[in-house]
């Protein structure tokens, strides 16, 4: 309930942090004590959360990275979503009698973007050496780490896949045959092998730290990494979740070309606050049309478990999730009107469409009289185990998922980022390396009508959303949840609930989180579910029948079972600047550290 906490609102003045994972909050704030910035102890805990969450992250997966630097006054985004292969055409999976690229498998593969994500956050925005930040990750991948019981969860779904046909991750997962116990210790010492050879390597030559990571990215991009992908992928047939095997696309050509842009993100003015987001090659920009839809209702008044406040919220979700899926993709490639999206004139028309009752049509508007173009995919196939990317939990349970954290330091700098893909049951583990390769590209269409569809080239439209916000210009908030397409619901609900509902960090997050369904999946098989709405089963029951009667399609989630949010703050004050953090209960090892 509001004003219910499970945790204390961490305070103080050095730094702060949370993650989704206690042991690389732990490593960041270590990082901190050791006199590194936010953004060296971002890359410490990013490179952790690869070792002791492998079910939500891993080496070849993805990690879009948000930062605000103090001393330039400037936000950036560090696009670590890597792009689809010169292999990757539409023709090519037609022609192997696909309508869908798999969720699982080799052919799902984009073009891994993490390492590289990472590695220019150390270069251009950290302070300390890369042999240092990744020494903790290889730690516990060589030492072993406690095993959290969700590992082994998601290990026993897949383990007879593992078994029969992805042997090579069954070497890694299924140590002497059987799933490991969870509290012990579990290593990965291929991984960490990986690592230690990428550090010799970048140490050989000596020289600048810089000169030392860009040796390190070679390793990745152009060296023995991208070799024993491209042997992997090209090399074997793979049972995906077609239900065939397939070879892949990816090669080592598509590695050595490609590295993590850094754009300027997307910002949105909310209640003297700047809310910064990623680009439309994301979901992101869809928390920004939210806002500028709820910029129209005195959400101050509502109740925030009432169903009025859940009726305005999910109608306006699902407006701007129906313009993402029309309007959404790679404006390298696809001609995105954000600029209208965001505009008054805009949202002002797109708000009389929420009314009394829910709507059950998917609704995209007409930005500058343009008419949107809309697919749905198969809503008459069952997941199977490791598709997808909802969060763990009743609003949508299935194996992948993903990461987040949330760093400010004493200085102010910022970052959010949110790792994902490379779990260990989206696609068999390589064995020279110890970790498998994403399946991001599975969010792309086999229809060049939409603006997200597959091309050489082209980012898969993620919906890794990390977020940061500003406050009459200085840096104010960090914050953002795993969850796949729930991301920038939680997300929203969190900072209404600290701005228009008097909660603190831990507040905000505790307060129960509902979540719609309504928009077709960006996950394979790209279902839709419309007018479905869940609720987590903390909400009072007039809640819920309420919501009925105005026509949701509601269902009961477990009482602490939605997105597993963290958020850092910091807050001046006439005494100096104070730093706030909070974190996730649901799930138990989501934590937030700080002094």
């Amino acid at each position: 309930m509001p004003g219910f906490t499970t945790r204390p609102e961490i305070r103080g003045t050095f730094g702060v942090v949370a993650t989704t994972h206690w042991l690389a909050s732990s490593v960041a704030m270590g990082i901190l004590e050791n006199g590194g910035n936010a953004f060296d102890a971002a890359v410490a805990a990013g490179f952790t959360l690869q070792v002791v969450e492998p079910h939500l992250n891993g080496p070849l997966g993805e990690a879009p990275i948000l930062v605000y630097r103090a001393k330039d006054r400037r936000c950036s985004m560090i696009c670590g979503q890597g792009v689809a292969p010169a292999g990757a055409t539409i023709a090519h999976y037609k022609n192997l009698g696909l309508d869908l690229i798999p969720g699982t498998g080799l052919l799902a593969a984009a073009v891994p973007g993490a390492f590289d994500a990472w590695a220019t956050l150390a270069r251009d925005w950290g302070t300390l050496p890369l042999a240092q930040l990744l020494e903790p990750a290889l730690g516990y991948g060589e030492g072993g780490y406690p095993l959290v019981p969700r590992i082994r969860d998601t290990i026993l779904t897949v383990a007879e896949l593992f078994r029969r046909e992805w042997t090579s991750s069954a070497a890694v997962y299924l140590p002497g045959g059987s799933p490991p116990v969870p509290g012990r210790l579990f290593t990965n010492k291929a991984l960490a092998a990986t690592y230690r050879r990428v550090l010799r390597e970048a140490e050989g030559g000596g020289g600048s730290r810089e000169a030392r990571i860009e040796r390190a990215r070679d390793a990745w991009y152009r060296g023995f990494v991208a070799d024993a992908v491209d042997r992997f992928c090209c090399g074997e047939a793979v049972l995906d979740s077609s239900g065939r095997r397939h070879t892949g696309v990816l090669t080592a050509a598509d590695m050595a070309r490609w590295q993590a842009p850094v754009e300027a993100p997307l910002t949105y003015d909310y209640r003297g606050h700047t809310i910064v987001k990623g680009g439309p090659w994301s979901q992101g920009p869809v928390l920004l049309q939210q806002l500028a839809l709820l910029q129209g209702f005195d959400l101050e008044a509502l109740d925030p478990v009432g169903p009025e406040f859940v009726h305005i919220v999910t109608e306006c979700a699902k407006l701007a999730y129906a313009d993402r899926e029309a309007w959404y993709g790679d404006p390298e490639f696809a001609d995105v009107p954000i600029e209208a999206l965001l505009s008054p004139a805009y949202n002002d028309a797109r708000r009389k469409l929420v009314g009394e009752h829910a709507s059950l049509d998917l609704r995209p508007g007409r930005p500058d009289g343009r008419e949107p173009f809309v697919l749905v995919g198969g809503a008459d196939v069952t997941a199977a185990a490791g598709i997808g990317e909802p969060t763990t939990s009743e609003l949508g349970l299935v194996a992948g998922d993903t990461c987040h954290l949330d760093i400010i330091d004493r200085w102010g700098n910022m970052v959010s980022a949110t790792p994902s893909g490379g779990w260990l049951q989206s696609s068999p583990v390589i064995p020279a390396l110890g970790f498998c390769l994403g399946t991001r590209l599975q969010i792309a269409w086999l229809d060049a009508r939409s603006p997200s569809s597959l091309e050489p080239g082209k980012r898969p439209r993620s919906t890794l959303s990390p977020t940061l916000a500003l406050k009459d210009g200085e840096p104010w908030m960090a914050f953002g949840t795993p969850g796949g397409d729930g991301q920038d619901q939680w997300s929203a609900q969190l900072l209404l609930h600290h701005l228009h509902h008097d909660m603190n960090l831990q507040e905000a997050i505790d307060c129960p989180e509902f979540n719609n369904e309504h928009a077709p999946s960006s996950f394979y098989p790209r279902a839709a579910n419309p007018g479905a709405l869940v609720l987590e089963g903390r909400f009072p029951n007039g809640t819920f029948e309420a919501l009925a009667a105005r026509g949701h399609r509601i269902r009961w989630g477990e009482t602490w079972s939605g997105g597993r949010l963290t958020a850092c703050a910091r807050e001046v004050t006439p005494e100096g600047a104070i730093l706030k953090a909070g974190a996730n209960p649901r799930g138990m090892q989501t934590y937030a550290v700080g002094r």
